[in-house]
C-alpha cells in the first residue's frame, strides 16, 4: 500500500489508483488546445484496441458518471419508435429500465433473480414472442452482486433474432479479455474509475459506426447526445463539445499507458483473478460465506453475507476495517443484508492478504460470532 494515502479502496469504484496516475493530474489543460486534443484521440483509439480488432467500431467519451454514458447510448442509440428489452438481474440493470422509463422508450423488463445469471434462452423466447422489441440491454458484471453475466451467449441470441444489442460493461471492460465483435454487441459503455483504474469524471461508449451514423437528431438529450459529441470529435479530431474532464482525462491515459505496460487486459485479468481468489479463500476460513456460488461471480467485486451474529453492525465492521486502513463496500442485493468488497483497482495479492488478516483483526474487535 503506498504511503502517501490514508486506505486502499476495496470498492467497484472509484478505486484506488497508482501514485503515476494521480501524478498525471498535477498539469492543467486547455481544452481548446491541440496538444489536449492529441491526448483524447489517443485514449480513443486505446479504447478501440481493446474493445474491439475491426475498423468498423468508434469511441466516444462522455463527462460524468458511467450512468451519464448509459442514458446517453440508451436516449441516442434507440429511435423513437423502437421498444428496448432489458434483461435485468440487479440494481443496474433496473437503473437502465429507470432511464428508458424517464425518457419516454417503449422498455420491457425481463427480470432475474438476482442471485441467477441472465438466461440467453429467456432472451432469445421474449425477442420470439416479440417482435417489435428492437434493442436489447444488458449488464456484464453486475456489481449488486458481482454477478457475471453471460453476455456472448445473450449476444448471440439477441444476433440471431436480428437485434442491436448495448452492454453496460462498466466493470469488465479493461479487466476481462473479451471483443465487441465476439459478444456480438452493437455497443458497449464503460467509465474511466473501474477496472483501468483511472478516476472519476467520464465515461465512453464504444459503437458500430454504421449503427451511430444514423443517429442525428435522436437523441432525447441535449448535453447527452452521443450523435453530435461524436461528430464534433471527428470534426475537430479530439474536441468535446462542452468542457471537459481535462485532469480526469489525462490521468486515464497514463492508466491505458499503465494497462499496457502490466501486460495488457489479460495480465490485469489475472491479476484481479488472484486477488478474489485469495479474498474468497481467506474470509471464508475466517467465517464468512459469500453471495454466489463461484461459477457465477466475476473477479471485480464478492458479495458477502452479513454474519448470523445478531449482534453484527456493518457499520462497526466498516469502521473497524478503515482504522487498518481498508475501506469496503455496503451491500446492494434486494432479499438478503451482505456487504461487498473490490479486488480491482492499484490492488494486489498481498494488499488483499493483509486485508484478510484486517478482517481478522476486525471480527475480533467488535466481538462477532463466526462458525
Amino acid at each position: 500500500m503506498d504511503d502517501d494515502i490514508p486506505y486502499l479502496l476495496l470498492t467497484p469504484g472509484p478505486l484506488t489508483t497508482s501514485r503515476t496516475v494521480r501524478r498525471a493530474m498535477l498539469q492543467d489543460w486547455c481544452t481548446w488546445d491541440d496538444d489536449y486534443h492529441a491526448l483524447v484521440e489517443e485514449i480513443r483509439r486505446r479504447i478501440a484496441s481493446i474493445a474491439t480488432d475491426r475498423d468498423d467500431f468508434t469511441v466516444v467519451p462522455m463527462q460524468g458518471s458511467g450512468t451519464f454514458s448509459v442514458e446517453a447510448a440508451i436516449g441516442t442509440l434507440v429511435p423513437e419508435a423502437g421498444r428496448l428489452l432489458v434483461a435485468s438481474n440487479g440494481a443496474y440493470g433496473r437503473r437502465i429500465v429507470q432511464i428508458a422509463e424517464r425518457l419516454g422508450i417503449d422498455c420491457v423488463e425481463l427480470a432475474h433473480p438476482e442471485t441467477e445469471p441472465v438466461a440467453a434462452d429467456r432472451v432469445s423466447d421474449a425477442l420470439r414472442r416479440d417482435p417489435g422489441l428492437s434493442h436489447v440491454a444488458v449488464v456484464h458484471c453486475e456489481t449488486t452482486t458481482g454477478m457475471l453475466n453471460d453476455v456472448t451467449a445473450v449476444g448471440g441470441a439477441v444476433e440471431t433474432r436480428g437485434r442491436t444489442l448495448i452492454v453496460d460493461a462498466m466493470s469488465s471492460f479493461g479487466g476481462l479479455p473479451f471483443t465487441l465483435e465476439g459478444i456480438r454487441a452493437d455497443a458497449l459503455v464503460s467509465s474511466a474509475n473501474k477496472c483501468i483504474s483511472g478516476v472519476p469524471g467520464f465515461g465512453f461508449v464504444v459503437v458500430r459506426r454504421a449503427l451511430l451514423e444514423g443517429c442525428e437528431g435522436r437523441s432525447r438529450s441535449l448535453s447527452l447526445d452521443l450523435f453530435d459529441q461524436w461528430r464534433t470529435m471527428e470534426q475537430e479530431a479530439g474536441k468535446w463539445r462542452f468542457t471537459s474532464p481535462t485532469h480526469t482525462v489525462r490521468a486515464f491515459l497514463q492508466a491505458l499507458r499503465e494497462l499496457e505496460a502490466e501486460g495488457g487486459v489479460a495480465a490485469r485479468h489475472a491479476r484481479y483473478v488472484e486477488n478474489q481468489r485469495r479474498l474468497v479463500e481467506g474470509l471464508e476460513a475466517i467465517g464468512f460465506c459469500t453471495l454466489l456460488p463461484r461459477a457465477h461471480q466475476s473477479p471485480f467485486i464478492t458479495a458477502f453475507v452479513h454474519p448470523a451474529d445478531p449482534g453484527f453492525r456493518f457499520s462497526e465492521l466498516y469502521a473497524a476495517l478503515k482504522r487498518r486502513r481498508f475501506v469496503i463496500y455496503p451491500g446492494k442485493v434486494s432479499d438478503a443484508d451482505t456487504f461487498r468488497v473490490g479486488t480491482i483497482g492499484h490492488v494486489f495479492p498481498e494488499d488483499i492478504d493483509e486485508l484478510v488478516d484486517a478482517f481478522a483483526g476486525a471480527v475480533r474487535e467488535i466481538g462477532v460470532r463466526l462458525p
